[in-house]
């Protein structure tokens, strides 16, 4: 359940930012989707880990790619906020989603047992 408000505020914050909402809540929300999406997607591709590790190497990953978004989108002069959301969006899904697959056909790949 609390898994669920987290994606859900966080959501909520990428949807404030990339609409220009004006409200007193974009900043923190938008603030947690930068932090969450990147260290979702990077603790999910470290399995294997420890449960004291992978967050902490997550949410080091998150910071690092953040960084490393607003790094380039300044070098290149192409700096917004609205184009910051969704560069580490879309980094996070290109991060998310070859796992999930991976794991999807790793899945289909093992046999059933039968009890």
């Amino acid at each position: 359940m609390i898994t669920g408000a987290a994606v859900g505020l966080a959501g909520l914050g990428a949807a404030l930012a990339l609409a220009h909402v004006h409200s007193p809540l974009r900043a923190p929300f938008t603030l947690f989707f930068l932090l969450a999406a990147p260290a979702l997607a990077i603790g999910s591709a470290l399995r294997g880990l420890d449960t004291l590790t992978r967050p902490v190497l997550a949410v080091a990953g998150a910071l690092a790619l953040d960084l490393l978004v607003a790094q380039a989108m300044l070098a290149l002069r192409m700096w917004s906020a609205r184009g910051g959301v969704a560069a580490v969006g879309a980094v996070s899904l290109l991060i998310l989603v070859p796992t999930l697959l991976s794991r999807l056909a790793r899945r289909r790949r093992m046999p059933r047992r039968q009890d």
